[in-house]
């Protein structure tokens, strides 16, 4: 499960609009909002890219992405 909470800053850091991530991972921006907001999942591969387009460690990825909650 996705912590939006933590993309949605870690985006804001980037300084990257998710219109721009969302040409990135080649999705639509609709499909993106789902994603972020855990209606459907993130690839394994638009993970890879966010880490790094959004500048983010192992940690910070795994926390974003990986959460348990």
């Amino acid at each position: 499960m996705t912590d939006t909470l933590e993309l949605e800053l870690a985006i804001t850091r980037a300084g990257i609009t998710k219109r721009d991530i969302s040409k990135i991972l080649e999705i639509s921006e609709a499909c993106l909002y789902n994603k972020i907001n855990n209606r459907s999942e993130f690839k394994a591969s638009e993970i890879e890219k966010l880490k790094k387009v959004l500048s983010l460690s192992e940690k910070e990825r795994n926390k974003i992405f990986f959460n348990s909650k």
